[in-house]
């Protein structure tokens, strides 16, 4: 059944704060005499940031451009299109170059650095010079998140900041790109569950004999960005599209509201039952609760809510979440993923702090351990996995640490940003930009500057300590690290909350509508400050009226934060789960 409105308000109660940081922002000095980081120590870690973005934009521009990505040992480049898809080089063009990829992932990182003259050159270059009428093989959920995701975040940049837009030369070019790429998504599509191939080439759609196995992430990880398209184009095909894969694929969800990692598009059926929040399925969680931000839809957080409950019943254990089997919920792998590292920054948009706070410290003692995090963690046995110890410069601990960092303004979460940077600074930046790494046992390195270094690793640390981008704004950010703008013209009205009376009291009509904080719009940090002892622990909770629990009607009781029911007044006058509401 539906959960009450108020739960689902509650749900994103740091959301806005943690990305708009609007509420109760003011100068970085004030911010750093409140934490204690001091202003500054913020300030040579903010350009020790911009030093490596440049480092690695710079020797990209220079070796790699206009091709998708950086060499940094070599100082030579890769185009991650034949990485992605095994591309076709006999049959393309014979001036192709490359998609740029690194370029348009750089485009909204030079925005909030404040660079914004070299923003307006990569603008003028793409949209002179891009194109995908190309014989590609590519796979549709990477060039969702980085192509399409930073071309329509780019566009919606470039109309508020371009200092070209306002000299009239900027005419939506870049949106004219993302629709025309967004148009060579939707043969993707066409299958008889509506789940799309993971793989469809650009210039000929999908190939013969082309597989039907894709992951959860795949399919379940295109709203925002086709939703967005469609916002902006005023063309429903793009959201239509990817609402109904997202629909099936919730469809086929376990008894116990979980999804499997791995599934074939034609038939429908899950072909790997054992899943988590890791590798294959990350995005998916993400996706649907900044969906539910972005665009108003109660659908989104009803299935967001139901699968964070079932995560949090069945995949985590402690501070740790390992994999189980979606029908029974016994686990089957214990072991930490790289990319798992998002989680706490989901659950820090939620309010679960005390929860994501937890995780986060377990991430960075990990951290601590290698130097970097590892790709693939053991927990049974506490030992790398045989295989899998590269880190490629993921950007998901980084994330999660300037979220909690947001929440609590605790400058904890700073002096673990220096311990990142302080990595990254010494085991991987090599002459001609920073290097993957392929073994965190021995630290060799591995010739790959991965385009979401530019985009999310480097962004994030900056915003960590520089958060003037987000002031008096709100965004949300795509699982590229994409801003989108939270505008009400994309967004569903909220209507009144019904909530029921106690049959002994008249509802009063005048009485203000209590909520969550995400509907107050109040920061974490004040939420924190005046409520210190009741945190914010649940994406259900919204707390009784009075700490003494009494109550002259419904309205006064909250709603509980383990079970998510809807507390009410009895004829005593206290609040309970004393009727069945849900």
């Amino acid at each position: 059944m539906r959960s009450p409105r108020p739960a689902r308000l509650a749900a994103v109660a740091l959301l806005l704060a943690a990305l708009a940081a609007a509420a109760t922002a003011t100068a970085t000095a004030a911010a750093a005499s409140r934490d204690g980081y001091g202003r500054a120590r913020r300030l040579r870690m903010r350009g020790k940031v911009v030093e490596m973005f440049y480092h690695a934009y710079d020797n990209y521009m220079a070796y790699a451009f206009p091709h998708d990505e950086l060499k940094p040992l070599t100082k030579g480049f890769t185009d991650s299109l034949s990485e992605l898809g095994n591309l076709n080089l006999e049959h393309l063009p014979q001036d192709y170059n490359g998609s740029a990829l690194s370029l348009v992932e750089s485009l909204s990182s030079l925005v909030v650095l404040g660079n914004l003259t070299e923003f307006d050159r990569g603008v003028s270059w793409l949209s002179e010079n891009l194109t995908f009428d190309v014989d590609a093989r590519v796979n549709l959920f990477e060039c969702n998140i980085r192509l399409l995701g930073g071309l329509i975040s780019a566009h919606i940049l470039a109309k508020d900041y371009s200092s070209q837009n306002k000299d009239g030369v900027y005419q939506n070019q870049l949106l004219h790109l993302a629709e025309n790429l967004g148009r060579r998504f939707l043969p993707a599509f066409e299958t008889p569950t509506g789940l799309p191939y993971a793989w469809i080439n650009l210039k000929y759609g999908v190939m013969e004999n082309e597989t039907t196995e894709t992951s959860t992430s795949g399919c379940g990880s295109l709203i925002l960005e086709m939703g967005a398209l469609s916002r902006l184009t005023g063309d429903s095909r793009y959201e239509a599209a990817a609402l109904r894969a997202l629909r099936k694929l919730w469809s086929m969800r376990s008894s116990l509201n979980l999804v499997g990692s791995t599934l074939d598009v034609l038939s429908g059926n899950w072909i790997e039952y054992s899943s988590g929040i890791g590798a294959g399925v990350d995005s998916f969680y993400e996706y649907l609760i900044k969906a539910y931000i972005l665009f108003g839809s109660d659908e989104y957080w009803d299935m967001f809510h139901s699968a964070y409950l079932a995560v949090q019943k069945y995949f985590r254990h402690g501070p740790w979440y390992h994999e189980a089997d979606i029908r029974t919920g016994e686990a089957t792998h214990w072991q930490l993923t790289s990319l798992q590292a998002f989680w706490p920054g989901v659950q820090t948009l939620l309010g679960d702090v005390a929860a994501a706070n937890l995780s986060h410290r377990e991430f960075y003692n990990v951290w601590q351990r290698f130097g970097v995090l590892p790709e693939r963690y053991l927990l049974d046995y506490g030992i790398l996995h045989p295989t899998e110890k590269y880190y490629p410069l993921r950007p998901e601990f980084a994330e999660s640490t300037f979220y909690l960092y947001q929440a609590t303004r605790d400058p904890w979460y700073l002096e673990v940003g220096e311990a990142i940077i302080g990595s990254l600074n010494y085991y991987t930046k090599v002459e001609g930009g920073f290097a993957s790494i392929r073994d965190v046992s021995t630290m060799n390195l591995e010739d790959h500057q991965h385009s979401f270094f530019l985009s999310e690793t480097c962004k994030y640390l900056f915003l960590l300590y520089d958060d003037s981008f987000l002031r008096n704004k709100n965004y949300i950010f795509t699982t590229e690290g994409h801003p989108l703008p939270v505008m009400s013209t994309w967004h569903e009205k909220i209507p009144r909350l019904d909530v029921p009376t106690n049959w002994t009291v008249v509802k009063d009509d005048n009485q203000p509508i209590r909520a969550s904080a995400l509907s107050s719009k109040v920061c974490p940090e004040t939420i924190f400050r005046q409520n210190v002892g009741s945190p914010w622990e649940s994406a259900c909770h919204v707390p009784d009226v009075f700490p003494s629990h009494k109550c002259r009607a419904d309205d006064d009781c909250g709603i509980e934060s383990v079970t998510c029911k809807r507390r009410t007044c009895s004829m005593a006058g206290y609040c309970g789960l004393w009727l069945a509401v849900y």
